[in-house]
């Protein structure tokens, strides 16, 4: 978060499943008082106590926005960074049009510039690596936490691109992201208007032991919840998309709304099921 920008998001409001609360280290308040009116959530000054009570926190610092849990023993802060970190190592080195999502998308076996809809953004991660690869992204959130991290970390990266290089500048021209329940969107939407791809990763209940679950996502898990019309969001993602829908799964999980897809790439953790509509045009 840039310290004397206001944070530039039209959140919708959404049911927080877990309590959190907003807070700020003493030369954030500005931007903490901004981020709490809008989220509607209560505001504390960081303090290791925990006065506020809460489950979750979101800290405002110079760092930028962070979720933390305010429990013993918890998991480390969660942010969106595209600058350094596990997302821009990807980047660099994650493989690039090799990788799975990459042959998921098409991106792979297409020389047209993709336009991609991310449903489902999360933290941003596949969208960025996508538009990092060349595609056109839309990327959808509608929890309002993960909206402000994924608005932070977009505000950060653009304002650090210069320093990073043309390339890395032209990424994020590529991406525009919306805070919005992403079923409303597309049934807002010119339905003349159709996204190449459209990409899914939607949230589940934790099955698995907690061993074989990353701390990040049960933290996410916890907070968010899951998503529970996964199913009505992939139906309508087939009406909508010009050649492909791509359903990010656990690798040993079932079918979306148990729909076979046309084929599916499988990783160590992950699984990409492809539903083809129609063969991408080069």
């Amino acid at each position: 978060m840039q310290s004397k920008n206001n944070l530039n998001i039209n959140f919708c409001m959404n049911k927080i499943t877990n309590s959190i609360c907003i807070m700020f280290l003493s030369e954030m308040e500005d931007q903490a008082l901004i981020l709490s009116s809008k989220l509607k959530l209560p505001l504390f000054k960081y303090d290791k106590s925990n006065s506020s009570k809460s489950d979750f926190a979101l800290l405002v610092s110079e760092r930028g926005l962070e979720i933390i849990h305010l429990k013993d023993k918890s998991p480390g802060p969660i942010s969106c960074n595209f600058i350094s970190g596990p997302s821009n190592h990807r980047r660099l080195y994650g493989g690039g049009k090799s990788q799975n999502l990459a042959k998921a998308v098409g991106i792979k076996s297409s020389k047209k510039k993709l336009y991609i809809m991310d449903l489902t953004a999360g933290l941003g991660r596949d969208g960025f690596i996508l538009a990092s690869l060349g595609a056109k992204v839309l990327m959808l959130e509608r929890n309002d936490i993960l909206a402000a991290l994924i608005a932070d970390g977009l505000d950060r990266a653009r304002s650090a691109g210069k320093s990073k290089g043309k390339n890395f500048q032209e990424i994020f021209e590529r991406i525009k992201f919306i805070n919005e329940d992403s079923i409303n969107y597309l049934n807002k939407a010119n339905k003349m208007i159709k996204p190449d791809i459209i990409y899914l990763d939607p949230m589940f209940p934790v099955r698995e032991k907690s061993s074989k679950v990353k701390k990040e996502m049960q933290l996410l898990q916890v907070l968010i919840g899951s998503d529970e019309d996964s199913g009505a969001l992939l139906s309508l993602a087939m009406e909508r998309a010009k050649y492909r829908v791509v359903v990010k799964r656990p690798i040993h999980s079932k079918f979306l709304s148990d729909q076979q897809p046309s084929f599916s790439l499988r990783g160590k953790s992950t699984r990409f099921d492809i539903y083809s509509l129609k063969k991408i045009s080069s």
